[in-house]
């Protein structure tokens, strides 16, 4: 099974992005991406929806009452 990984690639070093392989070696192959800035960890809404969200539910129960559930029917 093929596994991806998010790395850097600098100066002959690479600089992993997400969590590195637990393997001591293995064949990979190398695709070198255009755009080589890192992605950003959070992304930041726009402050034009800031303060419109609203809570429907909670974690636990649900938004709909169970008998309006079609899937279960």
């Amino acid at each position: 099974m093929l596994k991806s990984y998010e790395a850097i690639f600098e100066n002959g070093q690479i600089k992993w992005l997400t969590d590195e392989p637990k393997v001591s070696s293995a064949r990979v192959i190398v695709t070198i991406l255009s755009d080589t800035t890192p992605p950003t960890k959070r992304r930041t809404p726009p402050a034009s929806i800031a303060g419109k969200g609203r809570t429907l539910g909670d974690l636990v129960s649900s938004v709909i009452e169970e008998q309006d559930w079609e899937c279960l029917k």
